[in-house]
């Protein structure tokens, strides 16, 4: 089935991270520059597009006023490697990345689409690694990216206590799964770690924050089966009209 919406791309080159970078940006059907856009930035852009079959959800969801008016922007990796070096919160350039995203990618998309310049329309999404991005970078810049949709997102001490120092986030609202079948996920450097403990700890920090907060554990393992499934609950409980 073709899509309904458009598929544009934007090459930006980087100051932080010294690259340039494609920006895959997917606009509903009905676009026009006469009305104002939330925007959902998605890491392991490619995936979402792919595998999670955005641009199709998109479609469906604006078709049937399911979601309000949102373009969808997937920024993708190089390879495994470059992944975990820009996700991963002790990655070399994690920091790059973040200020990336909040100094470069959103001030191109402030000025070349009709946003509300604010972070209550702004949202990150990812999964796994990209999720763990996701909520880092919000949780940092809460004025920039109010909205958090991570997909069984890495949990380690250093995004714990992140969470647990961080100031100035009553503003945000954050989707957050993990499955139930998570207890045994490869990594990157080739070993298995627990996933659902760490979540469920996260869960329950994120819970006494006082913050728009959903939770759900998929009956599911570490794949984009259960994330794929997942994501038309997402996309309405953060974009609903």
């Amino acid at each position: 089935m073709p899509r309904k919406g458009t598929m544009i791309e934007r090459k930006i080159f980087s100051r932080y991270l010294d690259e340039e970078m494609t920006l895959k940006i997917y606009q509903p059907e009905n676009f026009s520059p006469l009305y104002k856009y939330h925007i959902c930035i998605m890491q392991d852009g490619n995936d979402y597009f792919q595998l999670g079959r955005v641009a199709t959800l998109s479609d469906r969801l604006h078709e049937s006023q399911e979601i309000t008016d949102t373009i969808f922007v997937g920024i993708h990796y190089k390879d495994k490697f470059d992944r975990k070096e820009k996700y991963h919160p002790s990655g070399k350039q994690h920091q790059s990345y973040m200020k990336f995203l909040v100094q470069e990618v959103v001030p191109y998309l402030d000025d070349l689409l009709p946003t509300y310049h604010m972070g209550q329309s702004r949202t990150l999404m990812g999964d796994s690694l990209a999720g763990t991005l996701a909520l880092m970078t919000a949780i940092t810049y809460p004025n920039t990216f109010s909205n958090v949709i991570m997909q069984s997102p890495y949990v380690d001490e250093t995004v714990m206590n992140a969470v647990k120092n961080a100031k100035d986030i009553f503003s945000l609202d954050i989707y957050h799964t993990i499955g139930i079948g998570e207890t045994e996920v490869d990594t990157t450097d080739g070993s298995k770690q627990d996933f659902l403990t760490p979540n469920r700890e996260l869960n329950r920090l994120l819970a006494e924050k006082g913050i728009s907060y959903l939770y759900y554990e998929l009956d599911g393992p570490h794949t984009w089966k259960p994330w794929q499934k997942d994501l038309k609950r997402a996309l309405v409980s953060m974009f609903d009209e």
